[in-house]
C-alpha cells in the first residue's frame, strides 16, 4: 500500500509543480488551494483514511502525507506572497501622487459669528461701566427661580419647560443667565454694574427660530437713585452702537417675575427704516430684548436693602442679535460646524 501511495504522490507532486507555475492572480491561487488543499482534495481524503491503515504502516503513511502537505503549503504561500506583492505594487501605481503638483489647500473656518457678536456687545457695555461675571450652567432651583421672585406654581418650573437633572429635584440646567446676577449680588456690594453671558437650556421644539439650548446676555445695575430713564438711556445707547446708527425704539409693558415694572424693547427695523421688509415681517419693528426695574423681592433675597438701592436689568438672545446682524435665516446653522457657513464671517 505504501508503494502505491508513493507512486501516486510522485505523480501528484509533478501536477502541483505544473499547476503552481500557472498561478497568475488571486482567482487561480484560490483554484489551486481548493484542488490540492480543499475538503475534496487527495490530501484531505487520505488524512481521513488514516484510521483505516494498519498500525504498522500508519506512522510511515502519515509521514508521507505530512511531507505532501508541507510541499503543497510551501507552493501556495510562495505564490500567495508573490501575488499580494504584485497587487500592492499595482495599487500603489494607480494611487501614486505626483510630488511635483501643488498641495491641496488646508481649509479652515473663521471666528464663529456668535463669538463676533458677543465680543461686540460686551465691548459696548464695557464702555458703559459693565464688567463680565461668570457662573455655572448647572444650578439650583433657588438661584434659577426662587431668588428671582418666581412663584412655586409658575409654569417655567414645570419639567416640560426646564431640564432637571437626575442628581435631585432641585438641580437643573439654568434656563437663563439671571442666575449669575443673583450670585454676583451675593458676593459684590453695590453699587455694581455686571454683565453675564453664556449657554442656557429650555425644553423648546427645534425649528428655524428655536433650540433647546441657546445663548443669553444680561446686564444688571444696582445703585442709588436709579430710575427707568437711566435704563432707557443705556439700552438706547447700546442699540445705536450695535447697529451703527440712530434707531427709534419703543418700550412696551410686559411682565417678568424678577422686574417691576417690566418692558419689551422694540426697535424700528434698521434694514428697512420701518418701511417693512422680510427681516421684520413687514411690521417695521423688531422685538429685541426684555428689561425692567429689579423687583424689591429680588434685592431682599440677596441681602440688599431695596429702600436704599434700586436696580435695572435687561436680557437678550445672542443668536437673535447675530441672526439680525448677518441676516441668518435659521438658528440651526450656528451649530452645524459647516465650513461653508463659517467662512462667510
Amino acid at each position: 500500500m505504501l508503494d502505491t501511495l508513493e507512486n501516486t504522490i510522485d505523480r501528484l507532486r509533478k501536477e502541483i509543480e505544473s499547476d503552481s507555475s500557472q498561478i497568475t492572480d488571486s482567482k487561480s491561487l484560490e483554484a489551486f488551494r481548493i484542488k490540492f488543499m480543499g475538503e475534496k482534495s487527495f490530501l484531505i481524503n487520505e488524512q481521513k483514511n488514516l484510521k483505516n491503515i494498519s498500525q504498522d504502516e500508519r506512522p510511515k503513511y502519515g509521514k508521507i502525507l505530512n511531507e505532501l502537505k508541507i510541499f503543497i503549503t510551501s507552493k501556495f504561500e510562495e505564490k500567495k506572497s508573490l501575488i499580494e506583492s504584485e497587487e500592492l505594487e499595482k495599487k500603489l501605481k494607480e494611487n501614486a501622487k505626483d510630488s511635483t503638483l501643488p498641495g491641496l489647500p488646508f481649509e479652515i473656518g473663521s471666528e464663529h459669528p456668535l463669538s463676533i457678536v458677543t465680543k461686540d456687545i460686551i465691548e459696548i457695555f464695557n464702555g458703559m461701566g459693565f464688567s463680565v461675571v461668570e457662573g455655572s450652567e448647572v444650578e439650583t432651583d433657588f438661584y434659577n427661580f426662587t431668588a428671582l421672585n418666581t412663584p412655586e406654581d409658575h409654569p417655567a418650573r414645570d419639567e416640560q419647560d426646564t431640564f432637571y437633572t437626575n442628581v435631585g429635584p432641585q438641580i437643573l440646567l439654568r434656563s437663563h443667565t439671571s442666575t449669575v446676577q443673583i450670585r454676583a449680588m451675593e458676593k459684590m456690594k453695590p453699587p455694581l454694574r455686571v454683565l453675564a453671558h453664556g449657554r442656557v437650556y429650555r425644553n423648546e421644539e427645534i425649528n428655524a427660530r428655536k433650540m433647546p439650548f441657546f445663548h443669553q446676555l444680561e446686564i444688571l445695575a444696582v445703585e442709588k437713585n436709579l430710575n427707568f430713564g437711566n435704563m432707557k438711556w443705556v439700552l438706547n445707547e447700546f442699540i445705536k452702537k450695535f447697529f451703527g446708527k440712530e434707531i427709534k425704539t419703543r418700550f412696551r409693558p410686559d411682565f417678568f417675575p424678577f422686574t417691576e415694572p417690566s418692558a419689551e424693547l422694540d426697535a424700528q427695523c434698521p434694514f428697512c427704516d420701518g418701511a417693512g421688509c422680510l427681516t421684520c415681517g413687514n411690521r417695521g419693528w423688531l422685538e429685541l430684548l426684555g428689561c425692567g426695574m429689579v423687583d424689591p423681592n429680588v434685592l431682599k433675597s440677596v441681602g440688599i436693602n431695596p429702600d436704599e438701592y434700586i436696580g435695572f436689568a435687561a436680557g437678550l438672545g445672542l443668536e437673535r442679535f447675530t441672526m439680525l446682524k448677518y441676516r441668518i435665516p435659521d438658528i440651526r446653522y450656528f451649530f452645524t460646524g459647516d465650513l461653508r457657513f463659517l467662512k462667510q464671517f
